[in-house]
């Protein structure tokens, strides 16, 4: 039986002079496990100073890895291979533990038996492919580990880029073929996509993972802070049998999601965490990762939050669906129950009920719905269970006038629509959103006068141009946040059958917005 090691984070360092270079180290040492020195950030005419500065490394207190990369894989400036080889074989400095040397240097052995002798134990043999492969991924990432393994390396490194949630499998499936073969290895699916990677590679027998001091200095795409890292999704509390849940949707990375389900699975004491996956194809992410009976790998999926594109498109990939989901058309939870993978709604009842809260009874409220997609749809159902009377405005008619003959209510252009005799205006679009859809909104100012309540779906920002404009109109406004929150406790409740810490969620999700 294989003793489970205390995971390890790396913090990436990537500064141009050397005293910004000690400085950042510093600061490195305080958060992290061990810190990876990029001395290809350093400008050229400060390499002799850095080279200087180098030999203070190994009073941080941290194990430090020293990398000198290229532009094509990953660096900051072209390096030609006679000035890396000259630079690991003449002029490294010997205090770092590690040194990160790409695979196209290392597996020319030859090419050490000058200048220094290399201790093999201390080299991390290395690989990045930034370009993307869209197929037989698995194949290549076999084929560059079996190069690697033929080197004297101790600790071997696979990098590539990715853009589906679902090709993080080879890098898995790898740390399990090297765990098999008593190899150390470290295995990166890098993009958003490949984040879980980033946060279960080392519960997997990743050596390490890597991380960033801050959002700002993300070495890699899709590195995450140390900070997220260990207050977050909690890393060095994971281990191989915790549940995994987490948000399918594309794209995902501009979530509350994780902050709020985290920090009530941190609040109960729920072994489990919750990770943003960036799916495009859902039949194949479930199918493959998530279902019990078809699963690659025994990761320990419990249950996952669906947001856009996929709450209509998941509904043809699971086993059975709640009767309010079936009605509404859209699930946003799944719930693995057993061998099944189950569908529910947990939208339309948390819509509603911030609405409750602000105006009392809904019924015969006269409601306005902006939007006909999958959000539109769970207003439309809550609110009619609710008793108000409803109207679908959309742009695209052919949508609304379908979704309104499905809940037998009134359709509309939204072209010129005017509000004044709504109580309540609901944005279900996604424009406003943070993103490139920050600065949009569905209807102007203008429309807006006369109605009573501007109601937003949108959390991020807490303050869109639909609200800013509503009430600049003189609606009384609501945000998205409430709404957030509540179909969130009811999917924690789902997944782990126990009440959920509302004020501890609502706080986590409010923090992250203030930062």
């Amino acid at each position: 039986m294989t003793t489970q090691l205390e995971p390890r984070i790396c913090v990436s360092v990537c500064e141009h002079d050397p005293a910004s270079l000690a400085e950042a180290m510093k600061a490195a040492a305080d958060v992290g496990d061990l810190i990876e020195v990029r001395g290809d950030c350093i400008d050229p005419d400060q390499a002799a100073a850095a080279l200087e500065s180098w030999q203070l490394l190994n009073k941080t207190g941290r194990p430090v890895i020293l990398t000198y990369r290229p532009a094509e894989q990953g660096g900051h400036r072209q390096l030609d291979p006679r000035s890396r080889l000259r630079f690991w074989m003449f002029e490294r400095p010997d205090t770092p533990d590690f040194y990160d040397i790409e695979l196209s240097i290392v597996r020319n052995r030859s090419l050490f038996r000058f200048g220094k002798t290399m201790d093999w134990t201390r080299v991390i043999c290395s690989h990045h492919n930034f370009s993307g492969l869209t197929s037989n991924l698995s194949a290549y990432v076999n084929r560059v580990y079996e190069g690697m393994r033929d080197t004297p390396a101790r600790i071997l490194k696979i990098a590539v880029q990715i853009d589906d949630a679902v090709d993080c499998l080879p890098f898995f499936s790898l740390l399990r073929r090297a765990r098999e073969e008593g190899r150390e290895i470290i295995a990166i699916a890098m993009g958003p996509a490949g984040i879980m990677t980033r946060i279960l590679g080392p519960s997997q027998g990743a050596f390490l993972t890597y991380a960033a001091l801050d959002e700002a200095s993300a070495t890699a795409p899709g590195q995450v802070s140390v900070k997220e890292l260990r207050h977050v999704y909690r890393l060095h509390k994971i281990g191989p049998q915790t549940a995994i849940t987490g948000l399918l949707g594309y794209p995902v990375l501009h979530s509350l999601s994780p902050h709020l389900h985290n920090a009530g699975f941190a609040e109960t004491g729920v072994d489990a965490v919750y990770i943003p996956f960036e799916v495009k194809d859902t039949g194949s992410f479930l199918k493959r990762m998530v279902h019990p009976q078809s699963r690659e790998l025994d990761l320990n999926f419990r249950g996952l939050s669906v947001t856009a594109p996929h709450k209509t498109g998941v509904i043809d990939h699971l086993d059975w669906i709640e009767p309010a989901a079936q009605e509404i058309g859209a699930v946003n939870t799944i719930v693995v129950e057993g061998t099944r993978l189950c569908g529910y709604n947990t939208d339309a009842v948390a819509l509603v009920a911030p609405l409750v809260g602000e105006l009392g009874d809904l019924r015969s409220r006269h409601c306005a719905i902006i939007g006909a997609g999958g959000a539109a749809a769970a207003a439309v159902w809550g609110l009619r269970a609710a008793g108000a009377n409803i109207t679908i405005f959309a742009r695209d008619q052919e949508k609304a006038g379908v979704l309104a003959k499905r809940f037998q209510t009134d359709f509309a252009s939204l072209d010129h629509a005017r509000f004044e005799k709504f109580d309540v205006v609901i944005n279900a679009t996604p424009l406003g959103t943070v993103g490139p859809l920050c600065q949009e909104t569905p209807v102007a100012g203008e429309q807006l006068h006369g109605a009573g309540l501007a109601y937003d779906l949108i959390y991020n920002p807490l303050e869109t141009r639909f609200l800013s404009e509503a009430r600049a109109a003189g609606c009384a406004t609501l945000g998205g946040l409430p709404m957030l929150v509540e179909q969130a406790v009811a999917q924690f409740e789902l997944w782990t059958n126990r009440p959920a810490p509302r004020e501890a969620m609502l706080a986590a999700a409010e923090r992250r917005l203030d930062s």
